[in-house]
């Protein structure tokens, strides 16, 4: 019987299962990036909700202090400067959100070309390994046919003997 011959294509069959489990690799990292991007950016969210809390809060007190005449000469012009400067921070806070609304964007379409990766590389690697099994059967067929035409010429050579 002859040798069975290998298939000739393995070392470019493990390169594609390699590049499937980078990218693998790649779209998990990226998932993970864009939940804690979108993590940061609801946080951001929460910190301005609070900020506008207080801005109004800080105003409602000033207005009841002054309504009830126990505000000083210079108490009011302090809680506006106060307020000012909570309004100036709530202005940065929307600046910290849009840059974060940004980085989702850049995060998300990161994901998408890891995810368009991995799925060519899955395609890859599935080619490589229907055109293996197509390749196996091949090679089956090609040897029980040797096998069948030896068994011929060995019933041939045997039944020549067998009328001599």
């Amino acid at each position: 019987m002859p040798k069975k011959p290998k298939y000739r294509l393995n070392v470019l069959l493990v390169i594609k299962e390699r590049a499937k489990r980078k990218t693998e690799v790649e779209l998990a990292k990226a998932i993970k990036r864009l939940k804690e991007e979108k993590e940061k950016l609801e946080k951001l969210e929460l910190e301005k909700k609070a900020l506008l809390k207080r801005i109004a809060k800080e105003q409602n007190e000033m207005r009841i202090k002054v309504a009830s005449g126990e505000a000083k000469m210079k108490d009011p012009q302090v809680h506006l400067n106060f307020i000012r400067k909570l309004e100036e921070d709530l202005e940065e806070l929307e600046q910290k959100i849009e840059e974060q609304k940004e980085e989702v964007k850049r995060a998300e379409k990161h994901l998408q070309r890891c995810r368009t990766n991995y799925i060519i590389a899955a395609q890859e690697m599935n080619m490589m390994e229907k055109h293996k099994e197509l390749w196996h059967k091949k090679m089956n067929n090609q040897l029980s046919m040797e096998e069948q035409k030896v068994l011929n010429e060995l019933g041939n050579v045997i039944h020549q003997l067998s009328k001599k």
